[in-house]
């Protein structure tokens, strides 16, 4: 057989012949010369490195700016552009200085955070049960809170109101048992019931990572802990929420970023009495006709919302490491 240096010697091609690729393999494992990292790219590939980057990034770029950078440039232009003509900054003390872009904004800073909040109590409860109590259909349970994930906030709405609504369920079931003209039941139409909305719809978004966090807690700690002597209250405070705490902060995160957004929920509720920064934009543009007030509470919408990405984007990184 020969040793194999006399093996690798008879494998070698005839002089001028192009090595085939297990032939070049065996030479550079048995210490030949290295390949070098643009001989092991297939011909294409070699071809695509001589074209300049700028060809690549350029079609992105042009698409990127004609389909979001542009449009969100109008409307920050439309937002100095006063009625009156020219360029000026009035639009925005007209709109600052008003009653309505006051309260628009204060309504939709305590909904954000009121509905971050009971999101994450009720998620953080909900978490916890579905990983760590053993109970018939747990697994289901947890796929449907993906499956949650993707249902539009206005079917959320549409089903409060079905069971809340001023005909809804709930009021019927007390007008047949008590004869009454009209049910216990009117929230749903106040700022309370587009906080219950809000909680229902986004509380899953909160439970996902939760659900990813715990799945990495070594259960032998709890084991340990409850071996000791500690009640489940304090495993949870000491050993688990830790654990939950940047999960906690990127899943909070996100959900006051979206609820800073939220336009359907508060529409399908019906809340004449709520106005958000959402809907104000879309009063002022869509009911009033006034482009510049709409395009400056646009802007101060996208500045928070963008100002919150951010520190959302923080945690997330700072959670996965």
């Amino acid at each position: 057989m020969g040793s194999p240096a006399e093996r690798l010697r008879s494998s070698d091609p005839a002089p001028g012949a192009v090595p085939t690729l297990p032939q070049a393999l065996d030479s550079a494992r048995a210490g030949g010369t290295p390949i070098a990292p643009a001989e092991r790219l297939p011909t294409a590939a070699r071809a695509r490195r001589g074209v300049p980057a700028l060809v690549w990034v350029l079609p992105p770029v042009v698409l990127l700016g004609v389909f979001f950078l542009y449009p969100l440039f109008l409307v920050v232009q439309q937002s100095v552009r006063p009625d009156t003509g020219g360029t000026s900054l009035q639009p925005y003390a007209d709109v600052f200085a008003s009653d309505a872009f006051r309260e628009a904004l204060g309504t939709t800073v305590w909904l954000a955070l009121g509905a971050t909040a009971g999101c994450l109590v009720l998620g953080f409860a909900l978490a916890l049960v579905i990983a760590f109590v053993p109970f018939p259909g747990g697994k289901a349970v947890s796929k449907f809170i993906d499956v949650f994930l993707s249902f539009p906030s206005f079917l959320i709405t549409l089903a409060l109101l079905f069971v809340y609504g001023t005909k809804g369920m709930a009021n019927g079931v007390w007008t047949d048992a008590t004869g009454a003209a009209d049910g216990p039941f009117q929230f749903l139409t106040t700022p309370w019931g587009v906080l219950l909305a809000e909680i229902t719809y986004f509380t899953p978004f909160v439970m996902r990572p939760l659900l990813a966090a715990f799945s990495q807690i070594d259960t032998a700690q709890l084991e340990v802990a409850s071996s000791l002597g500690a009640r489940p209250g304090r495993i949870v405070r000491r050993v688990i929420l830790p654990e939950a705490l940047p999960a906690l902060a990127a899943g909070g995160s996100l959900v006051l970023v979206m609820c800073l957004n939220e336009f359907g929920i508060v529409l399908f509720t019906g809340a004449k009495g709520v106005t958000t920064l959402p809907m104000l934009v879309y009063s002022e543009a869509m009911l009033e006709s006034d482009y510049p007030a709409a395009c400056v509470a646009a802007v101060v919408n996208i500045a928070i919302s963008v100002g919150l990405y951010g520190l959302y984007r923080v945690v997330s990184r700072r959670a996965g490491a």
